[in-house]
């Protein structure tokens, strides 16, 4: 079961919570991802349970055409039966093109063990229908991280993700195709101590610089704290 709340005045106030449908479900996981069509209208990705209700199913759609107060399931982005979908970023490339990438991993095995990746989903008819594009990041270190999608101004995709092994750290990848390829790895930062951090959030300021947003812990012995790195594609 998940839950929204909804601002009007920028985050000042809030009203809610407000229940998300199941969409015939045995459980909803409703992580921070959807993507603005208009004042009414909204797409959000979330993360479907298995039939057993473990986490992991796949990846689905819905959408909202009257301000959140209905829903409807409009696709599947992605299901499994071997391996766990969890954690989807999406972000819209043009009046028909979506981009969704998808945090995965063997389903079987201990947390700190399994082989883990980011898989990338593209839907060329407006969110009716995905399929798989391509694997941007083939190793997404120990338990993986949540990817951040975000389109920069001058068109290229930007795609930013925790890495939970040594070095342990924040990287970005970047796509001047609409994430047909991938350029090299960038190491926004590799000075980590632990393998609890990540979950980045970006945007690009009006100078062109892009803020990364997410939780690190840069010694062994404190806490984990939200850090931010600025930099220029």
């Amino acid at each position: 079961m998940a839950w929204f709340y909804l601002t009007e005045d920028r985050a000042h106030t809030w009203q809610g919570p407000f229940r998300l449908p199941m969409f015939g479900q045995t459980g909803i996981e409703a992580r921070t991802d959807y993507i603005i069509n208009g004042p009414q209208d909204a797409m959000i990705f979330v993360t479907a349970a298995t039939e057993a209700g473990e986490e992991g199913k796949g990846v689905l759609m819905a959408r909202t055409t009257d301000g959140g107060q209905n829903f409807n399931l409009v696709s599947w982005v992605a299901t499994s039966e071997q391996d766990e979908l969890i954690m989807p970023g999406s972000v819209r490339v043009d009046a028909n093109t979506l981009l969704t990438a998808i945090r995965c991993s063997v389903r079987e095995g201990e947390f700190e063990e399994v082989p883990t990746w980011i898989d990338l989903y593209e839907s060329t008819d407006n969110g009716a229908t995905f399929h798989h594009l391509n694997r941007p990041v083939p190793d997404a270190g120990s338990g993986g991280n949540p990817p951040a999608l975000t389109r920069l101004q001058d068109g290229r995709i930007c795609l930013v993700y925790g890495y939970r092994v040594q070095p342990f750290g924040i990287r970005a990848r970047l796509s001047e195709d609409n994430g047909k390829t991938w350029g090299e790895v960038i190491h926004l930062r590799d000075d980590g101590t632990a393998s609890d951090l990540g979950y980045p959030r970006t945007v690009q300021r009006a100078d062109g610089t892009i803020v990364t947003t997410y939780y690190f812990n840069d010694h062994p012995d404190t806490e984990r704290f939200i850090g931010a790195t600025l930099w220029k594609p």
